[in-house]
């Protein structure tokens, strides 16, 4: 077993399942000009993602993490016309970006993205009482995952699916004298979930044309 043929692997699976058309591929290849290029999740990662939303009959979504708005176009798409997605990116040239997506996409009238720190930006959607959401995407810096998690809760309601993603980093999760801020990042936010009794959860390895990682699929009691 090897990264070549969990590649491959991938895009066996891609080709039948997670078929991207022009406006996603278009997305894809614009988060080279982010900030984080290369960050955004793969193809058969989307689908996984819109499949989750679809499971949960979602008409509110909140995405924390937007870079060039790939993944939220794959979560836009499960939404009715009524529905709303809120996706949250710290950086205004990756929210430049991913506004031109999200408008080839046609979702521009459901999506609304807000540009800042994320654990400034969440108590103003507190307060304007929008939730409870749906499904809750955690896909942004890693270092305040738990926080973002125990804000998901707070705008969640009895089962809502929360989904965190790069959890494993390719095993560095394993590291208890980790120095990188990522990592302990993730490594709290796991701990922390292993003694959480507001969730029902999980991580789930990934491996593919984004390595090996892993996502947190978590639904709330």
């Amino acid at each position: 077993m090897n990264a070549e043929l969990f590649e491959s692997v991938d895009n066996y699976i891609g080709e039948l399942l997670g078929h991207e058309d022009e406006v996603l591929k278009s997305a894809g290849r614009s988060v080279k000009d982010t900030t984080m290029p290369g960050a955004n999740v793969s193809a058969n990662q989307g689908k996984f993602l819109q499949v989750l939303a679809r499971s949960c009959n979602a008409r509110k979504i909140l995405e924390i993490g937007t870079l060039g708005g790939y993944s939220t176009i794959w979560l836009g798409r499960v939404l009715p016309l009524d529905g709303h997605l809120i996706t949250l990116e710290l950086e205004q040239s990756n929210a430049e970006i991913a506004h031109r997506n999200i408008i080839k996409a046609g979702l521009d009238p459901i999506v609304d993205i807000r540009i800042g720190k994320a654990l400034e930006l969440l108590p103003a959607i507190e307060a304007e009482e929008i939730g409870p959401f749906d499904m809750i995407f955690i896909d942004a810096d890693k270092p305040p995952y738990t926080e973002y998690f125990e804000w998901a809760l707070k705008l969640s309601r009895p089962g809502t699916i929360i989904v965190a993603d790069n959890v494993i980093r390719e095993g560095k999760v394993l590291d208890t004298k980790a120095t990188d801020e990522k990592v302990k990042g993730v490594q709290r936010l796991n701990k922390m979930l292993a003694e959480n009794k507001q969730v029902t959860a999980t991580i789930i390895q990934t491996v593919g044309s984004k390595y090996h990682d892993g996502m947190v699929i978590a639904v709330v009691n």
